[in-house]
């Protein structure tokens, strides 16, 4: 099979180590030697003689053969001056001698071409260090490459934590109480094996945490083995497969031997679907992920799980796993560890605010009920950015301020503070956000308006409205659905209202309007012309929620029209209210001009002031 631009074998790392060695090689036993070597200048002897009575001369050697000079600035020019032995006067009568002896210049012993040692230690010595460092590169590369080591690439690489090193308990996993509930048997089976052998029970081998990303998958597997008290092994399933066929399955064995050798201990595997996809899914085959997973079905078959081995795995793409890896026997249980609901996120939000300095007035309720959606991972982070940003103010405890600004950081970004928008664009922007507020308000089905702003933001965003519901909802009737479209187009028709014209600033409420509109039809069976019928597909289970249409290309056309439809009566709705309350509208966007910020009190004030009468008819009805 002849290689393609598109796919050229790469020349394995350690080739050019073996050319670079060559290279060296070459470079210490044949040029080095003589490069250490001084030079050799022939002169006559009578400028011999010459350079003597100068005082030019360190050293002269004298033999049979030739005269040798070494000049006193041989350090910088690396020349010896030599001449041959001429019968003269100067040798028989022995005036040479004479004049040395004048001189001071020392004869009677060999002048040494140059320093020995450091000849041997640049043409012998250096070449083997630099051969040593070069060898000691090349193991440490494929070490690595084989998972720790040449003599031992079939070893596992897994963290062994023995029972305080993981730091982790039930009390530091919070808004997972079924999780939680699911696990504990593991637990009290570890620690008690005999009340469930003497029954006849079985501990269940292998239990799988399913969720989405960031809900604390790894942190709850740690706080099982913070509870049993039991060593616990960690890896990632990436750890497994690596360049060399077998290496994988020769880890899954080694694991499993270590495993046995350490029970009662749990065996956490991160990330499971990187060796545990489907073998038949037609994606393309890999056999070495395939060995692997092999093995490891064959290992979880073969050991005994009374002898208290419990095999945990996480996953965020459970769809993907091959069946055989979820028969009973492998992994009995499936834990879905999910987004946490209003109280689980007040819970997780008190646990990482354990070591927090908070002011005593800080309500973890509103900063819920602000993040529907939110992963035990974004709630952390949501603390930590609020206690920097104190840090940043010169503050000593984080208030209910900087949780706030915390949120908008992880919904919208940062401040842009150094935008300068025209005095027209700041104008368009003021009343396509209050256009957004008023519809709010003006509507029945809806939630309160938190916060209004017109800062640009790093996400690209040039002013938002935040909501915070009341309370949180699990459904939706499509009167509220068509509400949020209502809500959403109202920038775009107070643009239209007070300029006669619109501008690019609504493209994410189209895009938003748009996809619920859709689903409206597609997924939850609300259409009229459809009915109970469900078009779309979703992708994955816990990743980005994407969806593929299934239908035919007559039916998505018809989906398009209705889709259409729905969005275009929710605008002019949208249009209709703001007209009719077009005083109320120049008023508040007038105050959002000037001030750029609204609070949800402040909006509150302004829009009962100027409509009291909605107030007083909706406190009559108890809304």
């Amino acid at each position: 099979m002849n290689d393609t631009p598109g796919n050229k074998k790469k020349i394995p790392i350690f080739a050019y180590y073996i050319i670079l060695l060559v290279i060296v090689l070459i470079i210490s036993y044949t040029m080095l030697p003589k490069l250490m070597e001084p030079d050799y200048k022939e002169i006559s002897f009578s400028e011999f003689v010459q350079k003597i009575q100068n005082d030019e001369a360190q050293q002269v050697e004298v033999n049979a053969k030739q005269y040798t000079l070494k000049p006193k600035d041989f350090e910088t020019s690396n020349v010896y001056y030599v001449t041959g032995n001429i019968n003269n006067e100067y040798h028989e009568s022995a005036a040479l001698l004479t004049l040395l002896d004048e001189k001071g210049i020392k004869y009677d012993s060999p002048i040494v071409s140059s320093n020995m040692w450091l000849e041997i230690l640049i043409a012998y010595v250096l070449p083997t260090l630099i051969m040593v460092v070069l060898f000691v590169i090349l193991m440490r590369s494929m070490n690595k490459r084989m998972g720790g080591g040449v003599m031992s690439f079939g070893k596992n690489t897994s963290k062994i934590y023995a029972e305080k090193s993981t730091g982790k308990t039930f009390t530091d996993v919070a808004g997972q109480d079924e999780a939680k509930q699911n696990l504990v048997e593991i637990i009290d089976f570890l620690n008690n094996p005999g009340k469930y052998t003497a029954i006849g029970a079985k501990l269940p081998k292998g239990a799988l945490l399913v969720g989405p990303p960031g809900t604390g998958k790894t942190l709850l597997a740690k706080a099982v083995a913070g509870e049993a008290k039991v060593p616990f092994f960690s890896l990632s399933g990436s750890e497994f497969v690596e360049m060399f066929v077998g290496v994988g399955a020769s880890r899954v064995r080694d694991l499993f031997k270590q495993a046995v050798e350490n029970a009662p201990c749990i065996v956490f595997i991160d990330e499971i679907d990187a060796i545990g996809k489907s073998r038949d899914n037609g994606l393309g085959s890999n056999d070495e992920r395939e060995q692997t997973l092999n093995q490891l079905l064959a290992e979880m078959d073969g050991f005994d799980s009374s002898k208290g081995v419990v095999i945990l795995a996480a996953t965020n793409r459970p769809e993907v796993l091959d069946k055989a890896l979820l028969r009973p026997g492998r992994f009995d249980r499936r834990i879905i560890v999910d987004l946490p609901d209003q109280k689980g996120r007040v819970d997780i939000l008190k646990v990482h605010a354990r070591n927090v300095l908070m002011e005593p007035d800080v309500d973890f309720e509103v900063v819920a009920r602000a993040t529907p959606g939110a992963s035990g991972a974004d709630l952390e982070n949501i603390i930590n950015e609020a206690a920097l940003r104190a840090v940043r103010a010169g503050k000593v405890r984080v208030s209910q301020q900087e949780l706030d600004e915390a949120i908008e950081v992880i919904i919208a970004g940062e401040e842009k503070k150094n935008r300068v928008m025209s005095d027209e664009e700041k104008r368009i922007v003021a009343y396509h956000e209050t256009g957004h507020a008023l519809v709010t308000s003006l509507l029945t089905h809806t939630e309160p308006v938190h916060k209004i702003t017109i800062i640009p933001r790093t996400s690209g965003t040039l002013g938002y409205v935040m909501h915070v519901a009341k309370k949180e909802k699990v459904l939706m009737t499509k009167k509220e659905l068509l509400d949020e479209i209502i809500i959403l187009t109202g920038g775009r028709a107070s643009e239209e209202i007070e300029f006669d014209s619109v501008t690019t600033g609504a493209a994410n409420d189209i895009e938003r309007a748009t996809e619920m509109a859709r689903n409206i039809i597609t997924t939850y069976g609300m259409s009229e012309t459809f009915g109970f019928v469900n078009w779309q597909k979703k992708n994955s289970m816990y990743l980005a929620d994407t969806r593929t249409v299934n239908c035919s290309d007559e039916t998505f056309a018809k989906i398009d029209a209705e889709t259409q439809v729905i969005i275009a009566n929710c605008y002019q709705k949208a249009l209709s209210i703001l007209k009719d309350h077009k005083a109320t509208l120049d008023a508040i966007a007038a105050v959002l001009y000037e001030k750029e910020n609204l609070t949800g009190e402040e909006f509150l004030k302004l829009f009962s002031e100027l409509e009291p009468e909605i107030i007083l008819s909706r406190a009559e009805e108890g809304v």
